[in-house]
């Protein structure tokens, strides 16, 4: 029961945030606002405010913001065209489109420069874990539990940036000073090349010295600034990843099956509730983030697909036409339909084999 709940808060909130982009800049350029729900499907909930039905739909899958005159056959009086989307300015009505997806990358980086001042940003230390038989580390002495605090005169106490360092020096000699009970201490190590599978499964040549990092974690609280700065790296380096993902499930290098739907997506946010606040709130920028991004694929009925006819029209200097934005949209509604049968299947796939 509590992962149904954290379930429903937790996609509730990134639907509310994505939802109140597009609702805000529609506000701001002063069209008018038939509907605005939470949910798709029947109506739960309803409540008139103003000129707009605000309300809460049965299917907790998505939500939508209805816009007067959004749809182009739609019949439109001349006094109230003032108010309708499809006769603002192109850029009003590409920057009411994008709100939506760019509210919720907006919301992800709020959560991390939140996140990083009140309860700091999870690190691993500079510390030795383990030590591979047969590679440079053991060979120049290094054991578990050393802690490395320069690498060719320069200090760190985080494991990325001895790994990244490692990384760029190649095959060139590391003077290295670590620390073993309170004694500093001095070894040179030499990495060596070797072959390893990537994130996405590919294999790739990095030079190792044979190390892997401690599982301590520490929590590395930050000024607003240095909050500010890290939220920003954190939120691109996750929209550099998704989108990359993508292009490595489009050309088949990471499988299909890696998927997850809303029962995977339910499953992963009980573990990160009962993990803590600080492992949910990561999940649900997580989340945000991938919401975000994938409503920004030139996908037609995702937001992307819209900003795509926008596009075509700067292009033309006039719309699309009805016909073609009808079949657009059938193609990807299909297109969505597919991918969600792909989710639940490997899904319930998961389930089956965990069972």
């Amino acid at each position: 029961m509590a992962t149904v709940f954290t379930v429903i808060i937790v996609l509730g909130v990134l639907i509310l945030v994505h939802e109140l982009g597009h609702f805000l800049l529609a506000k701001v350029f002063k069209v008018k606002i038939e509907k605005f729900s939470l949910g798709f499907g029947p109506r739960i909930w309803s409540k008139v405010v103003g000129e707009t039905e605000y309300r809460i739909s049965a299917v907790p899958l998505g939500g939508y913001v209805k816009l007067f005159g959004e749809n182009p056959g739609e019949t439109i009086e001349a006094d109230e065209k003032v108010r309708s989307f499809i006769h603002k300015k192109l850029w009003q009505r590409g920057l009411i489109i994008a709100a939506g997806p760019f509210s919720n990358l907006i919301f992800a980086f709020f959560i991390f420069f939140i996140t990083f001042m009140i309860f700091g940003q999870p690190t691993l230390p500079a510390t030795i874990g383990g030590v591979q038989d047969g590679l440079p580390a053991q060979v120049a002495g290094l054991k578990p539990g050393d802690r490395i605090t320069h690498i060719n005169g320069r200090p760190l106490k985080e494991w990325d940036e001895l790994a990244g360092m490692v990384r760029k020096g190649g095959k060139q000699p590391l003077d290295i000073y670590a620390v073993r009970d309170g004694k500093t201490f001095r070894v040179q190590i030499t990495p060596v090349i070797t072959t390893h599978r990537n994130i996405f499964g590919e294999e790739v040549t990095v030079p190792v010295i044979g190390i892997s990092a401690s599982d301590d974690i520490i929590m590395d609280r930050m000024n607003p600034v240095e909050a500010f700065v890290a939220g920003i790296d954190r939120t691109g380096k996750i929209v550099y990843i998704t989108y990359v993902s993508i292009i490595k499930l489009v050309q088949r290098i990471v499988p299909i099956s890696t998927l997850g739907g809303p029962i995977l997506i339910a499953q992963l946010a009980g573990e990160q509730a009962q993990a803590g606040v600080v492992p949910l709130l990561f999940f649900m920028a997580l989340l945000s983030i991938n919401l975000g991004v994938l409503n920004l694929l030139p996908i037609p009925i995702l937001d992307g697909g819209h900003l795509l006819f926008l596009g075509i029209e700067l292009i033309l200097g006039r719309p699309v036409s009805l016909k073609k934005r009808e079949i657009a949209q059938q193609v990807g509604l299909v297109i969505l339909i597919s991918l969600m049968a792909v989710v639940f299947y490997n899904d319930i796939l998961r389930l089956l084999v965990k069972g």
